[in-house]
């Protein structure tokens, strides 16, 4: 584009109109491509924009939802992407973000329109062989490589497809700066929101993650887009988990299952495979029943003590590591464990990450068990809160996750008090940290 010291003017070429900023698409013609008009005319006030609209006559028609073909994906985004929407998906270095992306948009295309891939970080030929390793080489997935925001925003215009695909937001880059600096990314990453808002375009973008596994870049990105979906996963295991942790169209609770196989990622929608129950269980392994968005999954909590130096260590994995110090502490207060000079070592078994509090009990059970040096029956499960006085507070969903234990052949469940218990459920309540270890056989 010619730089003047006058004004610039903007002028379509397919039908004349001009306007003096950039706009988006045409107001008359409803094409994207523009020139800039030579110097010395004036250029005209800009047109008003649409006044306000009372809510009841806002028209949603528009809103249309799109389905990905990956069901686990629609169930994190609520149903099916959203047309106009802006979408970011974060994840490690080799978790399969690219890889969930080329088959979401193979799905997309079999709407009819294309989708518009924007390789930044490789070459077509590099997406050609992957999609020939997934089966989607024939998929009407058109692929560009570039860059420049304006460059893609144009080409865009003039395809028109159902979504655009940008790996990764990171390569953006508009004007002579380079690309991955924070204002480079908010601005490149503002201009593909008002593109997706004008006119119905899905974006999908893909992001990048700090070591400490936050997004990487300005918070004003996670804030412009609708979605924030996290990919999580040990890139040495075959889970993955897909994990909202924003979401305007949906609910940002929800997780999708994928299982990394020889054909990219596939959906698992049936859940993580039970914990082997044949035989008597080794010392520190207690199951439980983990509310997991709308999803219930029976896991396996494993702890291990050690006898250390005199500053312990509290480590854990696919559990967060302070809520470990915690009941360490009220297993030695309220409970009565010795664990002066233990080392802990918890974790869930599958390479699942959970966070929600409803753990504890199972934890607690799995590092008193490991200490005593004594199993708990292979029939039991466990689930609650426990709080700092040692009490067992009651868990979202116990219903839905007595259930899920008596499917699996979970005989026993110990549950915090006023759990309601289906049919055939053989749930003990249990209010505190000492009942819990009564009813598993693990006082002293």
């Amino acid at each position: 584009m010619i730089q003047t010291k006058d004004r610039t003017i903007f002028c379509c070429t397919a039908c004349g109109a001009e306007f003096a900023r950039w706009r988006g698409r045409c107001d008359q013609c409803g094409e994207w491509s523009t020139v800039e008009e030579s110097p010395g005319r004036r250029a005209p006030a800009p047109a008003a924009g649409p006044g306000p609209v009372p809510l009841p006559e806002v028209c949603v028609g528009d809103c249309l939802r799109f389905t990905t073909g990956l069901s686990e994906l629609d169930r994190v985004l609520g149903g099916g992407l959203v047309a106009g929407s802006v979408v970011l998906v974060a994840g490690d270095p080799g978790v399969g973000k690219s890889t969930l992306l080329l088959c979401a948009a193979a799905g997309l295309a079999r709407s009819g329109r294309p989708v518009l891939y924007v390789t930044g970080e490789e070459s077509p030929a590099q997406t050609r062989l992957r999609a020939e390793r997934l089966g989607i080489e024939d998929a009407r997935i058109h692929l560009l490589p570039e860059t420049e925001v304006e460059a893609i925003l144009a080409h865009a215009g003039s395809l028109r497809p159902v979504a655009v695909i940008v790996d990764s937001v990171q390569t953006l880059r508009r004007g002579a700066s380079g690309a991955g600096s924070p204002s480079q990314v908010r601005d490149g990453a503002a201009e593909l929101t008002v593109f997706a808002k004008r006119t119905g375009t899905a974006m999908l973008l893909v992001g990048h993650v700090t070591k400490t596994g936050d997004v990487a870049g300005p918070m004003t990105l996670a804030h412009l887009v609708d979605a924030v979906l996290s990919l999580e996963g040990d890139r040495y295991q075959s889970l993955r988990a897909l994990r909202a942790l924003k979401n305007r169209f949906g609910s940002a609770e929800e997780v999708g299952l994928f299982e990394m196989c020889g054909d990219g990622l596939c959906d698992a929608a049936e859940g993580l495979p039970p914990p082997p129950r044949d035989g008597a269980r080794e010392p520190g392994s207690v199951l439980v029943p983990v509310a997991e968005g709308s999803r219930i999954l029976l896991l396996e909590a494993q702890a291990l003590t050690v006898a250390g130096c005199s500053e312990p260590r509290r480590r854990s994995t696919g559990l967060d590591p302070r809520r470990i110090e915690m009941l360490a502490a009220v297993l030695a207060q309220k409970a009565g464990l010795d664990l002066r000079g233990q080392d802990i070592w918890a974790s869930l078994a599958g390479g699942l990450r959970v966070d929600e509090p409803g753990t504890d009990l199972a934890v607690a059970l799995a590092v008193a068990s490991s200490l005593r040096n004594r199993p708990v029956p292979p029939d039991l499960a466990a689930f609650g809160e426990v709080g700092l006085l040692g009490e067992v507070r009651s868990g979202a969903r116990g219903r839905a996750r007595l259930a899920e234990a008596a499917r699996f052949g979970v005989t026993r469940v110990l549950v915090p008090p006023g759990t309601e218990a289906p049919e055939g459920v053989g749930a003990r309540p249990v209010r505190n940290l000492a009942e819990a270890l009564a009813a598993a056989g693990l006082r002293a």
